[in-house]
């Protein structure tokens, strides 16, 4: 169980779940490693059966399921809103976490919040005062967090980290789904890694380091080394599914697993 509901006003939103996490051991020090996070984005799975897709990719050992929100505006797409979230909030009790690629934000933040998400994540781009719609995220009673694009800076941390329980860099251009890894990313990682250990040392508080895009089985040990810690995973996921699974994404996620595992 991991409790990612924070204290007072924070737990209203999020609740009681449980959250799967696979923790490492080194057998030779004897210490507990990193945990490490698989987020499936739905935008990839089969939307005949989106209910049941959630099902079996949770069941299968992913931790988190990644909600991405595109308003044909922002980015030159669009996806799904806040009924969508409220109608796969009761088949699972997994943390739902949802990527907001919209403009403006603060309109849509509360409407998510209401449909039980439970991390909500934003482009300071999209934002006409980041600090507030921050603010307002925690208000709802949901964690926080800011999506940096390949070229946006990570100086858009520098006031907020403790307004951030999230920091998601895009290692593709947003918008589709199926591009390729961006190799570069990485270095922006280890930056944006050690941003949040410097800050987690002063503090004492915990901010996730997520990546998307083009995450597969042959490189998320590159990208766990360079410092991610939570992994979202479209079509490398949903285009794996297997009938011979006992809940069709067996397979793929065991392989996350076991590469996450050589880190």
């Amino acid at each position: 169980m991991l409790d990612f509901a924070g204290q007072g006003a924070e737990a209203k939103c999020i609740g009681a779940f449980s959250v799967r996490i696979t923790i490492f051991y080194d057998t030779t020090l004897n210490i507990m490693a990193k945990p490490f996070r698989i987020a499936p984005s739905i935008l990839s799975a089969n939307f005949a059966k989106l209910g049941q897709e959630i099902t079996d990719v949770i069941t299968s050992g992913a931790d988190i399921v990644h909600f991405d929100v595109m308003d044909n505006h922002y980015v030159p797409n669009l996806t799904i809103g806040p009924l969508v979230c409220e109608a796969i909030r009761p088949i699972t009790d997994a943390i739902i976490d949802v990527h907001l690629m919209v403009k403006p934000v603060d309109r849509i933040i509360p409407d998510f919040a209401k449909a039980g998400a439970n991390i909500i994540t934003f482009h300071p781009e999209a934002s006409d005062h980041i600090d507030r719609s921050l603010s307002l995220i925690r208000d709802q009673g949901c964690k926080s967090g800011l999506v940096f694009n390949p070229a946006t800076p990570l100086s858009y941390l520098d006031y907020v980290m403790d307004k951030v329980d999230m920091v998601l860099l895009m290692s593709v251009n947003p918008g589709f789904g199926g591009q390729k890894f961006i190799p570069g990313t990485l270095d922006k990682l280890r930056e944006a890694r050690a941003r949040i250990d410097a800050y987690t040392e002063k503090t004492g508080r915990e901010i996730w380091l997520e990546i998307d895009g083009g995450v597969n089985p042959a490189n998320i040990a590159d990208i766990a080394r360079a410092g991610a810690d939570t992994f979202v995973a479209g079509s490398a996921v949903f285009g794996a599914g297997k009938d011979t699974d006992p809940n069709r994404y067996n397979t793929v996620i065991s392989e996350l697993r076991a590469e996450l595992a050589k880190v």
